[in-house]
């Protein structure tokens, strides 16, 4: 099957700034792929790219292997959504659909499935940020395509919003299409995405799946006296196993063999105080990749 996104060595520049640096980029067919990005990274300038709203300085894009203006298979929906506010949501779409050669019964369809079946007779001037939201994503799937690449698609939605908005990709996804969206709420990134991609300062610094990026769980003991500690665990396990933290050890070991650690440790006439597993999440991930930096949008 032909790839859906891939790119090689994109590049943009803007005079002396290099806004995007000879990023390859590969999205694969059927899954839900997050691209984040501090402020200023390249993140939405690289998503314009692949559209074709902006012409890279060097590199290549494809789509479908295909070349970026070639939309015929792809939904978009890039920063904030645009429509005539003094039009209802179903009329904004009905026009979209007209331009899009698209029939006008895709136009309930996708109202139904982003939630605003019972708002889409009411002026777009009237909906929240929220809805507004809801109805860009919409505009996206008109063409019922394979390719949905959407920049920050959660954006000013409720709890409840971001969560019907999740079952919402997911589910499109498991219909075989492919899901490329930009977020700086990593948490919800975590949750949604199969694999991801991180920019920084224009740079791709990694691409993997979520469960990579976060690396393997560590077991967190605190015990006294702590230099005896380090040495009975650096025995036990190797030291490439055994980190020092500023309060305690952190080891990297299987769950089950928690109970083993710590009988050898109090058989070793240790005083174990604290023993938890800790996972790291995909915003700590972010920052130690990232230097730090803000995930605002960028």
């Amino acid at each position: 099957m032909t790839v859906p996104v891939e790119t090689t060595a994109l590049t943009k520049r803007y005079g002396d700034t290099l806004a995007v640096d000879a990023v390859n980029l590969t999205v694969r067919a059927g899954e839900v792929y997050g691209f984040l990005g501090p402020n200023g990274a390249g993140k939405t300038t690289t998503l314009r790219m692949l559209l074709g709203l902006l012409r890279p300085t060097s590199g290549e894009v494809a789509l479908f292997g295909r070349p970026p203006g070639d939309l015929r298979e792809v939904g978009a929906l890039i920063e904030s959504p645009g429509f005539y506010p003094y039009l209802s949501g179903r009329n904004n779409l009905s026009v979209l659909a007209r331009y899009a050669r698209v029939g006008t019964d895709r136009v309930d369809t996708v109202l139904d499935l982003v939630g605003l079946s019972e708002r889409a007779g009411d002026r777009y001037s009237r909906y929240s940020l929220g809805m507004k939201q809801r109805l860009g994503v919409a505009a996206a799937l008109l063409k019922d395509p394979r390719l949905l690449v959407l920049d920050e698609p959660t954006n000013g939605l409720d709890p409840a919003g971001m969560s019907d908005m999740r079952d919402l990709l997911r589910r499109l996804a498991g219909q075989g299409r492919t899901v490329l969206l930009s977020s700086h709420l990593l948490g919800e990134v975590q949750q949604i995405c199969d694999r991801v991609g991180v920019i920084s300062r224009g740079r791709l610094v990694a691409e993997n799946t979520v469960a990579e990026l976060r690396g393997e769980a560590v077991l967190h003991v605190v015990a006294e006296p702590a230099g005896r500690a380090e040495t009975v665990a650096t025995e036990l396990l190797g030291a490439a196993r055994v980190r020092r933290q500023r309060r305690g050890l952190e080891l990297t070991v299987e769950p089950e063999k928690a109970a083993w650690v710590n009988g050898e440790l109090v058989a070793a006439g240790l005083a174990v105080s604290e023993l938890r597993y800790r996972e790291r999440d995909l915003e700590q991930v972010f920052f130690e990749l990232t230097g730090g930096e803000s995930t605002h949008v960028g």
